[in-house]
C-alpha cells in the first residue's frame, strides 16, 4: 500500500524591480576621496619609502 502523493510547492514571484530607482541610487554618489584606511595605508607605504632612503 505505498501511496504516493505529489505535492505542489507556489513559490509567490518576486515584485517587479523599479527600473528608475537604479539611476537615481548612482546619481546620489558620494565623494570621491580615499577612504581612511587607503589614506592610512599610503602614508604607511610612504613612511617605509622615506625610511629605506635613509
Amino acid at each position: 500500500m505505498n501511496s504516493a502523493r505529489q505535492i505542489k510547492l507556489r513559490l509567490a514571484a518576486p515584485k517587479p524591480r523599479n527600473p528608475l530607482v537604479v539611476a537615481a541610487a548612482q546619481r546620489k554618489a558620494g565623494s570621491h576621496r580615499k577612504s581612511k584606511s587607503a589614506e592610512r595605508q599610503a602614508q604607511k607605504a610612504q613612511l617605509k619609502r622615506e625610511l629605506k632612503g635613509l
